[in-house]
């Protein structure tokens, strides 16, 4: 069974999906194996997904990106994120944490502002694309706080970490499970969390909103079958996803890359899909972002 993955390996993606489909594997005695599809900000496996048959054989990764910020920040979309997928459940959910270069003289997220605005446009943050949610957190970070920094895109979370870690970018928002493990090991240094409260897997780190009231940016990740996938195979996989998600092992997995379980009903994830969409549209509206 093939699970297309809309970004390169070495992301939180990756981390997550690679733990699913060895989870599923020995679930259902079956391989589940990874095909990686990255570019234009997940557009380009989501949309494989949405043209792939549904006889549930070809499992698509959706996240905050493809099925939350993308209907609005692009103008046109090669699929419809509500119309041509049939979800089965979320499976994490995790802040964004900011990390700059260890080179980087800040150690607060108000001696980065004093930084920034003393040197507008000379720092730069990576994200794993236009449009998503490593994208957005710093548009939203930088109106926020009056701000100026240069956005530059990879094509995924892994080598935007790679180049902060080098020092080729000054600092990323990126998803948990990616950076937290270079925070553990002194790779980079870690500011913020961008969750509304300090999140569980490192109560040790502040959030932005101590400094920055109100700042929520908040990533999640989930699978979903293409439209007209029978509701029987949609059901069974979900069944077993939350057998899953509800074991130890499989929490403590998530939990050391730093994401909490979310098991969702495909009813309550195609739900939160709708209202997570709702919630991130005056914000990408009004940063100004857009692709045409």
């Amino acid at each position: 069974m093939r699970l297309i993955l809309p970004f390169t390996p070495g992301g939180a993606t990756d981390f997550q999906g690679r733990i699913l489909c060895d989870v599923l594997t020995r679930h259902f005695g079956q391989n589940f194996f990874i095909d990686y599809k990255p570019g234009a900000g997940s557009n380009i496996g989501v949309a494989e997904v949405a043209r792939s048959a549904p006889d549930g054989y070809t499992l698509g990764w959706i996240t905050v990106a493809s099925h939350a910020i993308n209907p609005t920040l692009y103008a046109k979309l090669p699929f419809d994120h509500i119309r041509d997928f049939a979800p089965v459940s979320m499976i994490g959910m995790f802040p964004n944490l900011l990390v700059v270069n260890n080179a980087l003289p800040v150690h607060t997220v108000a001696e980065l502002i004093a930084l920034l605005k003393k040197e507008p446009g000379k720092y730069a943050f990576a994200s794993s694309g236009q449009g998503t949610s490593l994208h957005l957190s710093g548009e939203l970070f930088k109106m926020m706080t009056g701000t100026d920094m240069l956005h530059v895109p990879y094509k995924g979370g892994g080598p935007a970490i790679t180049d902060v870690i080098a020092g080729q970018v000054h600092m990323t928002f990126g998803n948990m499970p990616t950076v937290l493990p270079h925070v553990k090991a002194g790779r980079v240094r870690a500011i913020a969390v961008t969750s509304a409260e300090r999140w569980f897997t490192a109560p040790e780190i502040p959030t932005v909103a101590e400094t920055v009231p109100g700042f929520l940016s908040m990533s999640w990740h989930g699978v979903a079958f293409p439209a007209g996938t029978p509701g029987a195979i949609v059901d069974k996989l979900a069944a077993a996803i939350h057998r899953a998600l509800a074991t130890r092992e499989m929490q403590e997995r998530l939990a050391a890359g730093g994401s909490k379980a979310t098991p969702m009903s495909p009813r309550e994830f195609a739900a939160f899909i709708r209202e997570d969409t709702e919630r991130w549209a005056p914000a990408i509206r009004a940063s100004g972002a857009r692709v045409e």
